[in-house]
């Protein structure tokens, strides 16, 4: 009796253990997600954590008094494979992906469940306990992200779409809104209440997904991301004004200040900013500073130290251990925070930085830089209803970074959505120097 009881005890702390296993694999992998959304590849020491608690999971599940269990090991495997590519998919999606990724993408917020159906098999023919607490922890983390996603999306407002929203939509679903919306699986366009109108995303919804709405189907910007964007922007100012940074816009942003009077880009998918690092303004007092303002204002805020990069999302910060559940959203409201440093290139001053922008030369350290009184001292530009600090001259940066900065290109929309909506926004852009 006592070996019966002996052993019952011992399933059930192998069950928990490897239950307790899967969720920190879980939750590594999913913190792991942040590096593709942000179009980098993950780090080795961070993916190599990920890959040892796989592994221990499925080692735990497999190994039997007996010895291995053959059944449960190619399970278990199989099952966090498949599973954790579902997972993956919106945040591989983030760049242009093969028709699956993106079929996966679109389905991301419950595909998880659909492997409930084999996972109910495995465990009726498969008599392992710890496969068991593995399959069950998997579907309550996936039923809960369902139901979560589901409730928090009831809370979504309705915007009516402008007239060049509704022009570009038209033009890209050439004339059928309705089997357009159907193909996509554009949840947020409501046809049937009037005026074409748009369920916006908020802080305590998940956000569009309008990284694949604006770059791969060439649409506008949604109306709820813009105005997202703008106080997003004005968040992020109010930030660096209190830590008394050097900074200006730059890239899109600072193409829609000059070009678009103030107003960003159509198409625009993120705000763009840069930071100059001194004595005074350290990256750890910048870091540092940045998250705990974000923190304080409900914005989230990641920080990638080896790559001297922060992103700072509209998104609200989740509690642990939810907070990297995000990863599996497949849009992204953000501000890109590039870092600049003082340095001599070829016997000139410039202000360089790490990782490539548009057209910016190389400098003689293998970064890419541009004049330093192109930059500083800074100037100011009206953007998003109100003065932000620009480059000392903002166009010559413009011409350095995009050569023709005037003419309109899409740098990351797909080739035929750009196509079709080159006429419309042609038109605008005349319209736009008109009235200014």
């Amino acid at each position: 009796m006592i070996g019966i009881e002996a052993t019952a005890a011992n399933q059930i702390i192998a069950a928990l253990t490897a239950s307790a296993l899967y969720m920190a694999t879980y939750l590594s992998f999913v913190h792991l997600l942040k590096y593709p959304r942000n179009w980098h590849l993950p780090g080795w020491s961070a993916s190599l954590v990920t890959g040892a608690l796989a592994i221990l999971t499925v080692s735990l599940v497999s190994l039997v008094p007996e010895g291995i269990d053959l059944a449960a090991l190619t399970v278990s495997a199989g099952f966090l494979i498949v599973l954790f590519f579902l997972m993956a998919a919106p945040a591989i999606a983030f760049r242009p992906a093969s028709q699956l990724v993106e079929f996966l993408a679109k389905h991301g917020d419950y595909s998880g469940l659909l492997l409930s159906g084999p996972a109910l098999l495995a465990s009726l023919t498969i008599p392992n306990s710890k496969l068991h607490a593995v399959l069950v922890t998997a579907f309550a983390i996936e039923l809960s992200w369902v139901l979560r996603q589901r409730w928090a999306n009831q809370k979504r407002q309705l915007y009516v779409l402008n007239d060049t929203d509704l022009s570009v939509l038209k033009t890209q679903a050439k004339g059928d809104l309705e089997a357009f919306r159907r193909r996509h699986g554009m949840s947020e366009l409501i046809l049937s209440q009037g005026p074409a109108s748009w369920r916006g995303c908020g802080k305590k919804t998940a956000p569009c997904p309008f990284n694949f709405y604006v770059n791969r189907l060439g649409l506008n910007t949604a109306p709820c991301c813009r105005e997202h964007m703008k106080q997003l922007s004005h968040h992020i100012a109010a930030g660096l004004d209190q830590l008394g940074a050097v900074y200006w816009l730059e890239g899109g942003s600072l193409l829609g200040a000059v070009r678009e009077n103030g107003a960003l880009l159509d198409w625009e998918d993120d705000v763009d900013i840069s930071v100059l690092l001194d004595n005074k303004l350290t990256w750890d007092r910048l870091s540092t500073g940045l998250a705990e303002h974000g923190a304080r204002e409900g914005f989230y805020v990641d920080v990638f130290k080896n790559r001297e990069f922060i992103s700072i999302s509209f998104d609200m910060p989740k509690p642990w251990p939810w907070r990297w559940e995000r990863n599996r959203l497949r849009g992204e409201i953000r501000a890109d925070i590039a870092i600049y440093r003082k340095a001599v290139s070829y016997g000139k001053e410039v202000l360089e930085r790490r990782s490539h922008k548009g057209a910016l030369p190389a400098t003689e350290s293998g970064c890419f830089g541009v004049p330093q009184e192109m930059i500083l001292p800074t100037s100011t530009i009206p953007f998003v209803d109100r003065d932000f600090s620009c480059p000392n001259q903002p166009e010559k940066y413009l011409q350095l970074m995009y050569g023709d900065f005037r003419k309109i290109e899409y740098t990351y929309l797909d080739a035929e959505a750009a196509k079709t909506r080159t006429g419309i926004d042609t038109g605008n852009s005349r319209s736009r120097k008109l009235s200014g």
